[in-house]
């Protein structure tokens, strides 16, 4: 068997963009990929279309071999387009290969451990009491891990981009987690994603802000190109973090894991290298005593994907997905993805059919011409009242 072609299918779903990609071969057997890097299509298109010389006529099933082809075939190594191209073939290797065997991906990765992965929702209720009402809605229909987003008011500057003050969103931030602590119990688990929008002091003075149990984890309080910041601010909190969904290799993950920094490994499988690198990530996290929380904002084919490798490992704590009952995204549609994994509540059952377990109906919805989303791109920008930028 060889590969025949590669083919893009930058696709809309629900508000959000899709680029997913079919890999087929001369004996007819086919695989679906998804790159997870959202708003910078056009720049992994590009990276996909070399790829794709390199991999045409290669045997498919050498997932490991063309993953060092494709990651060395260049001087400059790496970076978050090139891993989120390469993601996007690794993960259609992978879907084809266990097609052409017969056997679901998490055969291919050492079996499962688990019948069903653990599902978490997220909120993005403002801070009041709306937040505790999404709460008690999520924990009555069994949703017990419950990630919110930070206070932020609803304020535009005269160019119509988004209006963010981090000192004025961390104190209604921590006031209303307290309430929620004590609105849901202890049965609940509670996180938040603070977006990487505070710097190491703001961070901090939010913690501190907290009360002693109210938070599980919290996620990208800061940005995380320097990991002695991460230190500094672990030092200052008792709060478990969740830090790894833009990180784009093993080798990103590297100070976080080894020097204990992070508690919960936010690995991307459409972002770090596909399967093969977040199996790599998951053994090395499995040997700190580190759990898995994948980020997971795509849609049915990097949830089937992510989902196989929470089978196939012991350290894995529960997945984002971006359906529940606070948050109807639109990303599972089912005329563009007539088959995927099916979600019970707060379950995602591991399917058993060969390959991912998804298929995409490329004639319903896919392009090859792409056009950025301008009006998405805006509201990407956050500006302080003084017009400076700040992180969105």
């Amino acid at each position: 068997m060889k590969v025949r072609d590669l083919k893009l299918h930058p696709t809309r779903v629900g508000r959000r963009h899709q680029l997913i990609i079919k890999i087929e071969t001369d004996e007819g057997v086919s695989g679906w990929g998804e790159s997870g890097l959202i708003g910078r299509e056009l720049a992994v298109m590009g990276a996909l279309r070399h790829y794709r010389e390199l991999i045409i006529g290669k045997n498919p099933f050498n997932i490991g071999a063309i993953w060092q082809d494709l990651y060395r075939s260049q001087y400059f190594e790496g970076g978050r387009v090139l891993t989120a191209a390469i993601s996007a073939i690794d993960v259609a290797l992978h879907d084809l290969k266990g097609k052409a065997l017969g056997v679901p991906v998490y055969q291919l990765l050492g079996g499962k451990h688990r019948d069903w992965v653990p599902l978490f929702a997220t909120t993005h209720a403002p801070m009041g009491p709306k937040l505790l009402e999404d709460a008690a809605l999520l924990m009555g229909e069994g949703w017990n891990i419950i990630r919110t987003t930070m206070h932020s008011p609803h304020e535009l500057n005269q160019a119509g981009e988004s209006v963010y003050e981090p000192w004025e969103s961390i104190g209604p931030t921590a006031h209303w987690l307290n309430k929620l602590r004590d609105a849901s119990g202890s049965l609940a688990v509670i996180g938040i994603d603070y977006h990487h929008r505070l710097s190491v002091a703001e961070a901090a003075s939010f913690c501190q802000k907290l009360g002693r149990d109210t938070l599980d984890f919290l996620e990208e309080p800061i940005r995380d190109e320097t990991p002695e910041a991460y230190e500094a601010l672990r030092r200052m909190t008792h709060v478990p973090f969740a830090i790894g969904e833009e990180f784009s290799s093993k080798w990103q993950f590297l100070p976080y894991i080894e020097r204990g920094i992070t508690n919960y490994a936010r690995v991307d499988v459409c972002n770090v290298g596909g399967l093969t690198e977040a199996m790599k990530v998951a053994g090395w996290a499995e040997a700190h005593y580190i759990d898995l929380m994948p980020h997971n904002p795509l849609g049915p084919i990097c949830t089937a994907a992510t989902a196989h490798l929470a089978a196939a490992v012991p350290n894995f704590a529960s997945l984002e997905i971006r359906q529940s009952p606070t948050e109807q995204s639109g990303f599972y549609d089912e005329r563009l993805f007539p088959v995927q994994h099916e979600r019970v509540g707060p379950r995602l059952i591991i399917s058993d059919r060969p390959g991912l377990g998804v298929e995409f109906d490329e004639h319903a919805g896919a392009h090859e011409e792409f056009e950025p989303d301008l009006g998405l791109e805006r509201t990407r920008y956050m500006r302080r009242r003084d017009g400076s930028l700040t992180n969105w």
